[in-house]
């Protein structure tokens, strides 16, 4: 099948003086950096972001050491403040604990491919999230599905991670500056525009219950100082679009 091209291209010095805040420790780099947007999340995803992007703040991998997402997060169930957010389930939304979580965990894992770390474990969602380009997703099920991350430097890197106004960073900070050239790039190979449904419903006025997103299959690329490597090969299905349509 002809390939559609790239859609992404992405490139970071790391370990950029200039990155480092002025009021920030002068022996911490920064070895890495990522932002997902929060545009059009909802309250209570929000809400479960903000929990998981505290619990991740302040985490340290161990040189040459490996990272569990999971095990540092700690779960996100009712007991530990979390609450039901949506989630993408066989084709519709619903609600289920700490859904929004996954936007955390997507984040630092740009992070940690523009920080030239090893991915030892990750997972996508079955349909493209909207916060992040395709084939560069991570998602995450506590007891389950795991995003894991190994360290390839010879000094320990902790993670600062928060939120703010306009969505959720996460940095990756060293005791030194590394001299590393790291380009992200992703070629569509497959793109389905999602269809349109209409059910009649019981409420008084038509809605939108799902939006609708497109199907893609994409590889995903990562070069380091000239030399590439194939991240990941992703499919997803379409996201149907589904209208309620006002009852008789």
């Amino acid at each position: 099948m002809r390939l559609l091209g790239v859609l992404l291209l992405v490139g970071i010095v790391v370990g950029v003086g200039a990155l480092v805040a002025a009021n920030e420790d002068p022996e911490s780099h920064v070895l890495a950096r990522f932002e997902t947007p929060l545009e059009g999340r909802t309250i209570s995803q929000r809400h479960n972001a903000r929990l998981s992007v505290e619990a991740l703040n302040g985490a340290v991998i161990d040189t040459h050491g490996e990272f569990s997402f999971n095990k540092t997060v700690g779960g996100w169930s009712k007991d530990m403040g979390y609450v039901k957010a949506p989630v993408s389930f066989n084709g519709a939304l619903v609600d289920d604990w700490g859904g929004g979580v996954c936007q955390t965990s997507t984040t630092l894992y740009n992070a940690a491919l523009l920080g030239g770390f090893e991915v030892v474990e990750r997972s996508r969602h079955r349909f493209a999230p909207g916060y992040c380009p395709p084939g560069r997703d991570a998602a995450v099920a506590f007891g389950g599905i795991d995003l894991k991350l190994k360290n390839p430097y010879d000094f320990r890197v902790s993670i600062r991670a928060e939120m703010k106004r306009s969505g959720l960073v996460v940095s990756l900070i060293g005791p030194k500056k590394v001299d590393r050239k790291v380009l992200l790039s992703s070629e569509i190979v497959r793109f389905v525009s999602p269809r349109e449904y209409k059910i009649e419903g019981s409420g008084p006025v038509n809605r939108v219950r799902n939006s609708g997103k497109p199907g893609y299959e994409v590889m995903t690329y990562r070069t380091i100082d000239g030399r590439q490597e194939l991240v990941s090969v992703d499919s997803y299905p379409p996201f149907h679009r589904i209208l309620e349509t006002k009852g008789r």
